[in-house]
């Protein structure tokens, strides 16, 4: 029995150091090297197919430098206003999420997720949600915050994350949506491709509801308050 305890911590120490070891390894690689695929990608892919439709995984890695300034700042403006301001987490966004479902019964929830964190989870990390998966959530963006500049997180960002049912990243997004390269879209268009990012295989920015529509206004406002990113 002794043995066996010996063996056992033994090999739980090695998996520990074998973990610990292979995320600070891939965090740092693609600090540099574009992720060539994500695990959200696999899971979509090993989906059962919808009746008439086929798998695809259209995909087109661009840098920053080649995507529209209009939707860098439509995202920030979308989903995490403060992007340059924290450490991965806004805390402030976290307090006022709570305030508000707590009031919500049985009502859609509201989340505050920044791009940081979703960055971790799209590169890193399986989509079902789970207190071990939002533990390691918390852990990788604490990594990719600590070696990666805000510029990297938002290039990453933007190229991996799911935007259409098979669409990954903004270049794969602009040229199925309105056929040109990320680098060309306005700002209105940029507004619509991020209304659709909390559900971007029910929504389609071409074909937007007035729901949709609102909220491109709501987004457009918000970019004019914040004016640009400044890295």
């Amino acid at each position: 029995m002794r043995n066996f305890r010996k063996w056992f911590f033994r090999i739980a120490l090695y998996l520990v150091i074998a973990f610990f070891g292979s995320s600070v390894f891939f965090v740092l690689l693609y600090k540099f090297v574009p992720p060539p695929i994500t695990p959200l990608m696999v899971v979509r892919l090993m989906e059962k197919p919808s009746k008439g439709q086929t798998h695809r995984l259209c995909k087109d890695w661009v840098p920053l430098r080649d995507i529209s300034p209009n939707l860098q700042l439509a995202v920030v403006a979308s989903e995490d206003n403060r992007f340059l301001e924290h450490f991965g987490f806004d805390l402030d966004a976290i307090e006022k999420a709570q305030e508000y479902n707590e009031k919500q019964k049985g009502k859609r929830l509201q989340g505050a997720s920044t791009i940081s964190q979703q960055t971790a989870k799209n590169v890193f990390l399986w989509p079902q949600r789970s207190w071990i998966r939002k533990g390691l959530e918390v852990y990788f963006t604490f990594l990719i915050e600590l070696s990666w500049s805000k510029r990297r997180i938002m290039e990453v960002y933007l190229n991996v994350i799911e935007m259409g049912k098979g669409i990954y990243g903004a270049e794969a997004a602009a040229r199925t949506y309105y056929h040109k390269p990320a680098s060309k879209l306005t700002r209105g268009e940029a507004a619509l491709i991020a209304t659709i990012l909390p559900d971007p295989r029910r929504r389609n920015p071409v074909n937007p509801t007035p729901y949709l529509l609102e909220r491109q206004q709501w987004i457009l406002w918000n970019m004019n308050n914040i004016g640009k990113i400044d890295y």
